[in-house]
């Protein structure tokens, strides 16, 4: 049963389009990874969903409403974490929570046990208690989680929730957030770490200047991009009739593709397999014939590999164009002044 339903989304800001008819569906009880570069849409989609924004054309439906014709009922079904982090620094971070509460109209004594529940399933019981200003980086995300927790909704939706955090910060909220999807929650994670989306997904879009260009499982889209690569090196193979003897040898093994010796690089040879235990195999076959194994490496398809076969580029060339700009548009800006 889809929790998410977009259809058609379209939505401009002035002469830039940002959404060009983009369509999504998200499953109740997925963890659903919307992974894009910076100025994608990522945000713009978030924001739609969440009654934020209205599209220019196109229908959103949450948890079987209508958000564009009653987003006070899609309201009650969201908890929205927003990309930046804006608490009230002089408040604790129980009162954060308890102002939370009373905007969701709850009563006193259920407000309170979530609030329990909270400090106890995120781990803030040591600083709850103080001044928000006081918050590391890692803190502040897990006030602002909670708060999006705070009215138990269908759907959790998070912008860019690590952005900014530290290494130990950013595996605390992925270790809540698995907790959480395992507990029944329905997750909406929007990202330009790959890591993150690969780490967390069950399900994902890949979505690029305001459309989706790839959809499915992570392993899904890594495994539609063909097999994984093996580069070998022997101790003996230091000539060319060496490397053409090793390379019929491992043409002739099933499961092996497309062999090609390298003599640019040492004399190795590079190839592709399609069989888990393919390896074991070559490595016997090559023990057998006397050739003693130097290197042997084997790398899997990336979703930066999936990106890169969607768009021609890869994501990071992607946030680079974006920054660059952007550089360019505040130069002219000041240029003018």
């Amino acid at each position: 049963m889809p929790v998410v339903e977009l259809h058609e989304l379209v939505k401009s800001y002035g002469p830039v389009m940002a959404l060009r008819k983009l369509s999504l569906e998200i499953q109740q009880g997925s963890f659903f990874g919307l992974l894009g570069p910076n100025g994608s849409g990522k945000s713009t989609t978030l924001r739609i969903l969440c009654t934020l924004l209205e599209p220019d054309s196109g229908e959103v439906i949450v948890a079987g409403e209508n958000a564009l014709k009653n987003p006070r009922n899609v309201r009650r079904k969201i908890g929205y974490v927003a990309q930046e982090v804006a608490i009230d620094k002089i408040l604790t971070g129980r009162e954060l929570l308890q102002l939370h509460g009373d905007l969701y109209h709850l009563r006193r004594v259920h407000r309170e046990e979530r609030i329990k529940t909270l400090i106890e399933q995120l781990d803030m019981h040591q600083w709850i208690d103080r001044r928000s200003g006081s918050y590391s980086g890692g803190m502040r995300r897990r006030i602002d989680l909670a708060s999006g927790l705070m009215h138990e909704p269908d759907l959790l939706v998070l912008d860019e929730p690590t952005v900014g955090l530290d290494i130990e910060s950013r595996s605390t909220i992925w270790s809540l957030l698995k907790d959480l999807h395992k507990a029944g929650k329905t997750i909406l994670l929007s990202s330009h770490y790959l890591e993150e989306v690969d780490e967390l997904a069950d399900n994902m879009a890949i979505i690029d200047a305001g459309r989706v260009i790839a959809h499915g499982t992570p392993d899904e889209l890594k495994k539609e991009l063909g097999l994984n690569r093996v580069t070998l090196k022997v101790r003996e193979f230091s000539n060319e009739i060496e490397g053409e003897k090793i390379k019929e040898l491992i043409k002739d093994l099933d499961g092996f593709h497309d062999v090609v010796v390298n003599r640019a690089q040492g004399f190795s040879l590079n190839f592709f397999v399609d069989k888990k235990d393919a390896l074991p195999i070559l490595r016997t076959q090559l023990k057998e014939k006397g050739y003693d194994i130097f290197a042997i490496s084997e790398s899997r398809p990336s979703l930066d590999d999936v990106y890169l076969k969607s768009t021609g580029k890869t994501l990071l060339d992607a946030e680079l164009e974006v920054a660059n700009k952007r550089d360019l548009k505040k130069e002219a800006k000041q240029a003018m002044r």
